[in-house]
């Protein structure tokens, strides 16, 4: 009797079923980090359009501070969502353990995430509602 044939799946396959059966804890990791991004990206963006169309704001132009705000904020709402939504194995034990590694990706997910919302943004939106 021979053994029965396998089949062996594509790169696309297997990169393809990993995204549709992604673990919840990442997901929302990923999309707190997105939904904060979005958040932010769009308020830069009311911003932008009110200076451009001379809207005389307390401060003067600080669209610089602005971004690196937003910036700032994303990464540290990633970090700190990450970590508290994406636990370590627990193997045979009871105890959800927490890990400065947890943070770390959240810090790692947040950063491509942010520029390109703020790439969507100023590059894709803000040309259409000039």
């Amino acid at each position: 009797m021979s053994e029965p044939r396998v089949h062996r799946r594509s790169e696309l396959e297997v990169r393809w079923r990993q995204f549709r059966n992604a673990p919840r804890p990442i997901v929302r990791a990923v999309l707190s980090s997105l939904l904060v991004a979005i958040v932010l990206g769009l308020g830069y963006l009311a911003y932008d359009l009110a200076l451009q169309r001379g809207a005389a704001l307390p401060g003067g132009d600080l669209r610089m501070l602005y971004l690196a705000l937003d910036v700032a904020i994303v990464l540290i709402v990633g970090s700190v969502v990450t970590w508290l939504v994406v636990p370590q194995p627990r193997g045979s034990g009871v105890v959800t353990r927490r890990s400065p590694w947890s943070a770390a990706l959240g810090f790692f997910a947040a950063v491509p995430i942010c520029y390109l919302v703020l790439v969507i943004v100023v590059q894709v939106l803000e040309p259409l509602l000039r």
